[in-house]
């Protein structure tokens, strides 16, 4: 197919050929008719820009939009200028407009009158609550362990990692189980005040039932065994708002970075062997250099905290 450029190039050493020889031979040598050549002669007014093809475009259309239709728009649209592409369209059937949606959102692009979008409220977070020393507050959580991990006689099993960070020096506290439940929780929580070098005064959790009840169809509660067993301790509880895991950032973050250097390259083959692997990583996670704590890992942090104490 012809470009524009040589199509028009085309029409002009037509006509320059018919007026030299004229039109009968012209139409002879270029194998076309004389009406075409008559055409373009007659629309040919010495420039290039003549024999350019018009617009095909109709003026108007049998179903385009009345002023009436028009106008209702405008209207409408002044009343509701953040009113979506649908609910527009409601509002105008309930006022006697039968166009389609389609033909109201093609009147809205030509006459740039689309829905203005109010801009999102932007979150603004709470101001984070620094820890002053070790122990002030616990965050605790559950990961379940990856089914592409298990392999072997671990394959088609269960096993759940429990978590424990102490907000103020990172130092984390793992360990391996095969269910997560409130009795699960409890064993945690004894071992993890005997793993841990200092007194715990808060444990914070989410709502998940193996903590607490209270997220569950019970008009009164009652306590759970970890629950009971922290009151028993003279551990204060804290739950986070429901369904907001970004309240225990700092346990969700770490679980992140154990599918990443962890989960990601290992593979276990039985309760005990994942057991073992665990607390190989736990051992490396807690001498391990960080940036929050000046690039000093979560031990040297500690140890630290206790030499400028005393």
């Amino acid at each position: 197919m012809k470009s524009v450029t040589q199509e028009v190039l085309y029409r002009q050493a037509l006509i320059l050929y018919a007026e030299k020889h004229g039109v009968t031979k012209a139409a002879i040598r270029y194998k076309t008719n004389r009406q075409y050549i008559y055409r373009w002669m007659r629309r040919y007014d010495g420039t290039k820009a003549s024999l350019q093809n018009r617009s095909r475009r109709p003026h108007h259309h049998p179903n385009q939009h009345t002023e009436e239709e028009l106008q209702l728009i405008g209207n409408m649209r002044r009343r509701n200028p953040n009113a979506g592409l649908v609910v527009f369209w409601v509002k105008l059937r309930q006022r006697g407009y039968t166009r389609s949606i389609t033909g109201l959102y093609r009147v809205l692009r030509r006459q740039g009158e689309m829905a203005v979008k109010p801009p999102n409220p932007k979150y603004v977070p709470k101001p984070y609550e620094q820890m002053q020393y070790p122990g002030q507050r616990v965050q605790i959580d559950v990961k379940f362990v990856p089914e592409s991990c298990l392999v072997g006689e671990a394959k088609g099993k269960k096993f759940y990692q429990y978590t424990a960070i102490d907000e103020y020096s990172r130092f984390r506290y793992l360990e391996a189980f095969e269910e997560h439940s409130t009795y699960s929780s409890t064993e945690f929580l004894e071992h993890l005040i005997k793993a841990f070098p200092f007194k715990i005064e808060c444990v914070q959790t989410d709502n998940g039932a193996e903590f607490t009840k209270r997220l569950l169809q019970q008009a009164r509660p009652t306590p759970t065994m970890f629950e009971a067993r922290l009151e028993h301790r003279g551990i204060k509880h804290k739950l986070i708002r429901p369904y907001t895991p970004r309240h225990n950032g700092k346990v969700e973050r770490s679980h992140r970075k154990d599918n990443e250097y962890f989960y990601a390259t290992h593979k276990f083959y039985s309760f005990n062997d994942f057991k073992k692997q665990l607390a190989v990583h736990s051992y490396k996670y807690n001498n391990f250099p960080m940036r929050p704590l000046g690039w000093l890992s979560p031990r040297e942090f500690l140890h630290n905290f206790f030499v400028t104490l005393h």
